[in-house]
């Protein structure tokens, strides 16, 4: 969290004849502007990066992710890239950068020398903390070790790996293209090359036992990794599996794969904080705790989407999603294809969407803090869910009961209502 101060406009704002400021200045400008909210101060920061390509689809992914058939136009998309962020600093012009995530796709197809020329890039226009997490998505058929001990000279300093089963039945049924053998390789690689990184797994697939699932959960915490993403699967809208569902476990046998995972996680010393991630002490993801903490970011790439706060006014934006478009309006100059401020009726539910996933909930002053409202504009909210038993509040903390956590959606759905 920053003080709120004046936003002095860069140079490289002006327009080419230098005579007037570029369409982001002019929009930084009237973002300034007395608004519906007055915020104390900006919170944390961070930058999203999204890499669009990968080498198959699976069935599962409703991710802004599509194909590399014959390759993928890796010097062009850098170079929007940079284009992208130049025109993005007016609007965080004197604004520190606290973790990096770049996600996908498959940001691990990128050569060794795109991504330091990307980093080099970020580094050039952005001031980096000092301590900054530098996040790359990674997936098992894509590690090559030399790549990676190129990417972590680069600046990267922690993976998240796409791992999803270690049982070869199921990622086949996944539609992965790596087997078995490759998604312990790919850890072992990464203990050998990173300090941090997480392994992404999901349960609930398609025919999965308890056992099966509890092995899966057991072959990661024997590799010791500092987090580790746990996802029930689901059948999301528009992907294959939604069109031809396969077979998966019901929701009794779902939820004792959760309560499994519960235990073999606790038992090895990982703290449950969100919904999905498990950290060791220490390790929990600063990327996605920004998110779900109601801070800013900044997403560039195809498809990317920023939240982004100001004095009197938080504004989204998403980037054209498919990588054609967003390459020609790059060219154009304009890769931004929408962009609204969120309304004061909005952002309590927005703020509670995100903050209610973190199981020790948060700080009772974090609200106003990061949405400029007083507590008690969601107060008849507040006190319908602590009558259900969804909420715990007092003077210092609201967090989801235990009840809360297992019905999750119905507790933020309250917050729709309010």
């Amino acid at each position: 969290m920053i003080p709120i101060k004046p936003i002095g406009m860069p140079g490289q704002a002006k327009s080419p004849a230098g005579d007037k400021p570029s369409a982001a200045a002019q929009a930084a400008l009237a973002y300034l502007q007395p608004g519906a909210l007055s915020l104390s101060a900006l919170p944390p920061l961070s930058l999203y990066i999204h890499f669009p390509w990968c080498v198959k689809k699976c069935p599962y992914c409703d991710f802004n992710s599509h194909e590399a058939k014959g390759g993928f136009p890796e010097e062009e998309y850098l170079a929007a890239l940079r284009a992208d962020l130049e025109a993005a600093l007016p609007l965080i012009w004197g604004r520190k950068i606290y973790t990096i995530f770049i996600g996908g796709g498959t940001p691990s197809l990128m050569s060794a020398a795109g991504l330091d020329r990307l980093m080099s890039d970020v580094r050039s226009l952005l001031p980096l903390d000092g301590a900054a997490e530098i996040t790359m998505e990674a997936n098992p058929g894509t590690f090559e070790v030399e790549k990676f001990k190129a990417y972590r000279n680069s600046g990267i300093n922690r993976l998240s790996i796409g791992i999803q089963s270690f049982n070869g039945r199921h990622l086949q049924a996944l539609g992965r293209i790596h087997d078995d053998g490759e998604a312990r390789r790919a850890v072992e690689i990464a203990h050998a090359t990173f300090d941090n990184f997480n392994l992404d797994l999901m349960y609930a697939l398609p025919s999965q036992t308890l056992a099966e699932a509890q092995q899966d959960v057991a072959t990661a915490i024997g590799f010791a990794p500092p987090h580790l993403s746990l996802y029930h699967l689901t059948l999301e809208p528009n992907t294959y599996f939604a069109k031809y569902p396969p077979a998966v476990p019901d929701d009794d046998a779902s939820a004792e794969m959760q309560d499994m995972i519960s235990a073999h996680t606790s038992a090895a010393g990982y703290g449950h904080y969100e919904v999905s991630a498990y950290a060791q002490a220490g390790r929990q993801a600063r990327h996605n705790l920004n998110y779900w903490q109601f801070g800013d970011y900044l997403g560039i790439g195809a498809g990317a989407h920023s939240k982004l706060s100001f004095p009197h006014r938080v504004i989204r934006q998403m980037r054209y999603k498919q990588p054609k478009a967003y390459l020609e309006h790059s060219r154009l100059g304009n890769v931004v294809q929408e962009e609204t401020e969120i309304g004061r009726d909005d952002l309590g539910f927005e703020f509670m969407l995100n903050a209610l996933r973190l199981n020790n909930g948060f700080e009772v002053n974090l609200f106003s803090e990061r949405t400029g409202l007083a507590l008690n504009s969601i107060e008849k909210s507040l006190n319908q869910a602590e009558a259900k038993g969804l909420l715990y509040r007092d003077h210092k903390i609201i967090r989801p009961t235990e009840l809360g956590r297992r019905f999750l959606n119905d507790l933020q759905q309250v917050f729709l209502l309010d």
